[in-house]
C-alpha cells in the first residue's frame, strides 16, 4: 500500500469518484473527498447556475475538512468540469494547499465539452509542484474501464498491478 499517494476529488454526481476509486484500486492511495459547505443541491439547474456564478465571480466555498499533507509526495486532483474548468470546491482545496515539491496529477470527468481550460488552470494554482499529465473522461463513463486508468498510471509508473 502506497501511503505516500493522495487521491482527492470533488464529485457532484459521483462520477468523479468513480475514476477516484479506480485510481485508489491500481496505487493503493488514500481517498479523500472534497466537500464543500454547503453542498451543492441536487437539483442539477440549480447547481449549474450556482456554479457558473462561483466561477464567474471567483468563488472559493468553504469546505467540511482538509486532509494533513505531510505525508503525501504525490498528490491527485480530481473535479468535474464546470464551465470549462474545474469545480470551485477544487479550487478552493488546491488555494489551500502547499503543493510545493509535491507531483501533482489531474483528473475529470465532462459531459462531453472536455477539459476546458482545466489543466492550465490547475498547473497556474501549482506553480511550486511538478505537474503530471491528467486523465480525462466522458461522465457517463463510457469506454472507461479500470484498465484505462491502470494504462495512464503506467505511463507514470504508479500503477501497483502488472
Amino acid at each position: 500500500m502506497k501511503n505516500d499517494i493522495l487521491i482527492a476529488y470533488y464529485s457532484w454526481s459521483g462520477n468523479t469518484k468513480k475514476i477516484a476509486e479506480m485510481i485508489k484500486q491500481e496505487t493503493g492511495g488514500t481517498l479523500f473527498e472534497i466537500e464543500p459547505v454547503p453542498p451543492y443541491t441536487t437539483d442539477y439547474r440549480a447547481a449549474v447556475e450556482q456554479a457558473r456564478e462561483e466561477i464567474r465571480s471567483g468563488f472559493r466555498p468553504d469546505l467540511k475538512a482538509m486532509p494533513d499533507m505531510t505525508s503525501y509526495s504525490v498528490v491527485f486532483l480530481g473535479t468535474p468540469i464546470w464551465c470549462s474548468t474545474m469545480a470551485p470546491p477544487l479550487a478552493s482545496f488546491v488555494d489551500r494547499l502547499d503543493l510545493e515539491n509535491k507531483t501533482v496529477i489531474s483528473f475529470h470527468t465532462h459531459g462531453g465539452g472536455g477539459g476546458g481550460s482545466f489543466e492550465k488552470d490547475i498547473a497556474a494554482l501549482c506553480p511550486n509542484a511538478t505537474v503530471k499529465q491528467g486523465f480525462g473522461a466522458y461522465n457517463r463513463g463510457d469506454g472507461l474501464t479500470p484498465a484505462a486508468i491502470r494504462d495512464w498510471l503506467r505511463t507514470m509508473g504508479l500503477s501497483s498491478r502488472k
